[in-house]
């Protein structure tokens, strides 16, 4: 299987997760595509994901000085095997490439005609999109099986940005599912949904989407090898015109969401007392 990484920044930790996650399990990417660091879109899409603070903690634990940040710059514990390799760890996906030999290539546009005929140079199966531009058709098509994303939400349910927040919220059952791109938002088949049922060990938001998106790197991981043996195939998403797709979500809904969790976490342990 012949598998590249798309990438919204060299310093995403979600696609250095991946792209080592992939590789110690045997599936080494041919090549990584990635937007700049500094790109524009990018860090509005972060700061407004994370907010101001903790969007500059987690740049200074990438751009510091290594070991000033706790776990030696990684933000997500659930990361920590992954990144780590021969006693260091692996905080750059050029990092993670020299580790496991794969190239890395950085390109302003990941829809331009120098982007897609390097993809088209890799021959790839399969696309893992870790973030980055909205893909346009052409790019879509260059893949031989597709561009798979993993969305932090139950399709089609939730669609679009803060999803686990919104599925608090609108008491949609937590979950990822696996899915092929298309150029819709979220509406492309689904490849596999699965509940998260460790929400109630989950002490804050911020917990919550770190050990999801682990989560959603082993079920990508998963759908690679289903799809190379041939036991999971696409489907399409159900009430594909229903307009389900949310944006990011205000604060004051967060603390609302946060509320939703710890009721989680209060009833599971009501559960336990009872039991």
């Amino acid at each position: 299987m012949r598998i590249v990484v798309l990438c919204s920044s060299p310093y995403s930790e979600t696609a250095c997760a991946m792209a080592a996650h992939l590789a110690r399990r045997g599936h080494v990417p041919v090549g990584a595509l990635t937007l700049p660091a500094a790109e524009k879109r990018t860090l509005m899409r972060k700061l407004g994901q994370l907010g101001l603070r903790a969007s500059a903690r987690y740049a200074w634990s990438k751009l510091g000085p290594k070991g000033s940040t706790k776990d030696g710059g990684i933000n997500n514990p659930y990361f920590e095997e992954d990144l780590r390799f021969e006693g260091r760890v692996l905080l750059t996906l050029n990092e993670v490439a020299s580790a496991y030999g794969f190239p890395v290539f950085t390109y302003r546009d990941q829809n331009s005609p120098r982007a897609i005929s390097r993809l088209r140079e890799w021959s790839p199966d399969l696309v893992i999109f870790t973030g980055g531009d909205i893909l346009r058709e052409e790019f879509l098509k260059v893949p031989r099986l597709g561009v798979v994303n993993s969305h932090l939400a139950l399709l089609p349910e939730i669609r679009g940005m803060s999803s686990p927040e919104w599925s608090l919220l609108k008491d949609v059952p937590l979950g990822v599912t696996i899915h092929y791109m298309d150029t819709g938002i979220d509406t492309g088949p689904v490849l596999l949904r699965k509940e998260f049922s460790s929400a109630n060990e989950c002490a804050s938001l911020t917990e919550l989407r770190h050990r999801m998106i682990a989560f959603a790197v082993e079920l990508v991981e998963g759908v690679v090898v289903g799809l190379k043996q041939g036991t999971i195939s696409p489907r399409p998403q159900p009430d594909r015109d229903k307009d389900n797709q949310f944006f990011v979500m205000h604060d004051r809904l967060k603390s609302v969401a946060a509320r939703r969790l710890r009721s989680l976490q209060l009833s599971a342990v009501a559960g336990k007392v009872d039991g």
